[in-house]
């Protein structure tokens, strides 16, 4: 990079551009990057050679000469998520690794113990190619810390003005809403169970799920004789955010997660949250302070928060200005940026 010229940034999205928490970041990211002046590109496994194999992203694959080509023009790589850290290697510029959750955990649980060791053994590798590693947990950057590496620790953000003024709603019964991918450690199957409960109880919410993936038709067919329960697949961003918006509350009931980005939107559009005290969830919820925490695998614990935000108007009150607070202090973009400019050596 010449004296005086904007750097040249590339962006490895694991997810195409606009589909998952990851994918949203990674495109606020760009935006507000191209607001200070810089040369912004993004790729994603929908156009770059990323290749998947049963559901796992595999790291044998080879990269193809024009994508050597092209990584030879960026100043800054910066890979989200360790199967994009692949392509990301053979870059010659400044190499940045974030991570949005712990990868060998995740895919354990997916896939089981022996592909988890796979994992974890690949992790291993793939944390010493980067320059800097960062996390969007706290939880995270300590855990791996213990493999010797120097993690920085960098939050999820919401920008405010992406806000919608207007909702959408799919009835007048009170709706619980799910934003997220439909996989198994997002633990969908507990909030299905806990839907039953309050079914079997004559408490009638409709649960509006959005998102998609490889458990969809298991999630199907545990709602099945469940007439409350919406599958509306995967939305744009602005559509979801109305849906956010016009929920009584966001239920996120993740086996492990990082830092939820629904979670913290749903904390800008005013929606109570519920969440499983795991990951990073537990840095962004004090439990009946601006949220709830449950305990994962807790279908009980699951509708007995719906009750509470549902009869208690004192607490959801509390809860919806805390956690509005919480977004204006804690997880603001222009923070968020000037941590990652740090970094680039920018």
């Amino acid at each position: 990079m010449a004296e005086g010229e904007a750097a040249n940034i590339l962006l490895i999205s694991p997810t195409s551009v606009g589909i998952g928490g990851v994918a949203q970041h990674v495109s606020k990211l760009r935006e507000k990057l191209e607001n200070r002046g810089y040369n912004v590109k993004v790729v994603s496994s929908s156009n770059t050679i990323i290749l998947k194999k049963k559901g796992l992203m595999n790291p044998s694959f080879t990269v193809s000469a024009s994508f050597k080509t092209l990584l030879r023009k960026y100043d800054i790589i910066h890979a989200h998520n360790l199967p994009s850290s692949i392509p990301m290697r053979l870059s010659i510029g400044r190499k940045i690794l974030t991570l949005h959750g712990f990868y060998s955990e995740q895919i354990k649980i997916i896939h089981g113990s022996t592909v988890g060791k796979i994992a974890s053994w690949f992790e291993k590798r793939a944390l010493r190619w980067p320059d800097v590693v960062t996390t969007v947990s706290k939880r995270d950057a300590e855990k791996y810390r213990q493999y010797g590496l120097e993690v920085v620790h960098i939050p999820n953000a919401v920008d405010l003005s992406d806000m919608p003024q207007s909702e959408k709603r799919l009835s007048n019964n009170p709706q619980v809403i799910y934003v997220g991918r439909l996989s198994r450690e997002k633990g969908l199957e507990y909030l299905i169970k806990a839907i039953r409960i309050l079914y079997e109880k004559r408490i009638y919410v409709d649960l509006v799920i959005v998102g998609d993936g490889p458990e969809r038709d298991r999630i199907k067919y545990l709602a099945d004789g469940l007439d409350n329960v919406h599958l509306l697949g995967a939305l744009n961003h602005d559509e979801t955010l109305k849906y956010i918006r016009g929920a009584e509350m966001l239920v996120i009931p993740s086996i492990v997660e990082g830092i939820s980005t629904s979670i913290l939107e749903a904390m800008a559009l005013r929606t109570p949250v519920i969440a499983t005290n795991v990951g990073g969830t537990t840095e962004i919820i004090q439990h009946m302070k601006n949220g709830i925490l449950i305990q994962p695998r807790k279908p009980e614990q699951i509708a007995d928060a719906i009750t509470t935000i549902l009869t208690d108007e004192q607490t959801r009150r509390h809860i919806i200005e805390e956690a509005y607070k919480t977004i204006l202090h804690e997880y603001n973009w222009d923070t968020v940026i000037n941590s990652y400019l740090r970094i680039y050596n920018l």
